[in-house]
């Protein structure tokens, strides 16, 4: 088992190393001089110049590059360009609310999003397996931030119970999380029907059920357990984008998250911290995709001699 840990993690390296090219490439692309609008439209070019040398803008591109790896490296993710606090300092408060935000979205998800695939696969061809689909269908449809408008005009406009935005609160993250993990859940029921009406149409699962096994052991314990690595697959890649992909449901809700930092950050062009988010969110994505398959070897122990 450790020997396919240290495996995975030199796997790990050429990927973050390659991310950390395209993340500073690609943020440098983005159309707007920082310098520029740090000085103000009413600001002499001379001015302009002092600020594009005081943020390093001004030097050859690969050594504008060298300081960024050799930040990353050393843990100095250096200082944003928009309000001059480390930006460690800058993620580090936003984070949290971020982090909680994705745990509570995909704790009600995962298991409304897996219940009801599972119920949908006992009764495929039913009309409680269309039902199930068509809720399915509807919520992958539905775009987060119109979701969010809706739920915000209905339980906090009309009927008042939760508040508009913000964080605080445990009614602060009701109709976030709810906005959040309206699509996971909907995609992890698809997923999760798909992969449970593949493993009951198994043989093993046929025999079990002529060998007189009571219906819900060869659910349980034959048909879902065996039906769970896909949909890990899938919970671990959705953990994933809600980390990172929090942005619209953030800015609705006036969420003090990443996703909402990112947004300001873009605005003023703050490379500094568009860049370590970025290269935070790969990382996040990484180092999930890492744990699913040391899950994977525990479930299926040939996966580590692969």
């Amino acid at each position: 088992m450790l020997s396919y840990l240290l495996r995975r993690l030199l796997g790990v390296v050429p990927v973050l190393v390659a991310v950390s090219i395209f993340v500073f490439g690609f943020v440098r692309l983005l159309p707007g001089d920082p310098a520029r609008l740090m000085a103000g439209p009413e600001a002499s070019e001379a001015d302009v110049a002092a600020i594009r040398h005081d943020l390093s803008l001004d030097q050859p591109i690969w050594e504008q590059y060298g300081r960024y790896a050799r930040g990353l490296l050393t843990g100095d993710l250096g200082r944003s360009s928009r309000t001059r606090q480390p930006v460690a300092t800058e993620i580090g408060a936003r984070f949290m609310p971020t982090l909680w935000l994705t745990i509570f979205a995909m704790a009600w998800a995962t298991v409304a999003g897996m219940t009801t695939g599972v119920l949908s696969g006992v009764k495929r061809g039913r009309w409680q397996d269309q039902a199930a689909m068509v809720l399915a269908v509807s919520g992958i449809s539905f775009p987060s931030f119109w979701l969010g408008l809706l739920l915000i005009d209905l339980f906090s406009v009309r009927l008042g119970w939760l508040p508009t935005g913000g964080y605080g609160t445990w009614q602060h993250f009701v109709l976030p999380s709810l906005t959040l993990g309206v699509a996971v859940a909907a995609v992890l029921a698809r997923f999760t029907r798909s992969a449970f009406v593949e493993v009951a149409s198994e043989d093993f699962v046929r025999t079990a059920r002529a060998k007189g096994v009571p219906e819900r052991l060869v659910i349980l314990r034959h048909t879902l357990r065996n039906a769970l690595l896909p949909v890990i697959t899938m919970t671990g890649l959705q953990f994933g984008f809600l980390l990172g992909g929090a942005v619209v449901v953030e800015t609705v809700f006036a969420w003090p998250g990443l996703g909402r930092l990112l947004v300001d950050s873009v605005s003023y062009r703050d490379y500094p911290v568009i860049q370590a988010e970025i290269m935070l969110f790969s990382l996040e994505f990484v180092l999930i995709n890492l744990g699913v398959d040391l899950i994977y070897a525990v479930i299926n122990p040939e996966i580590r001699f692969r």
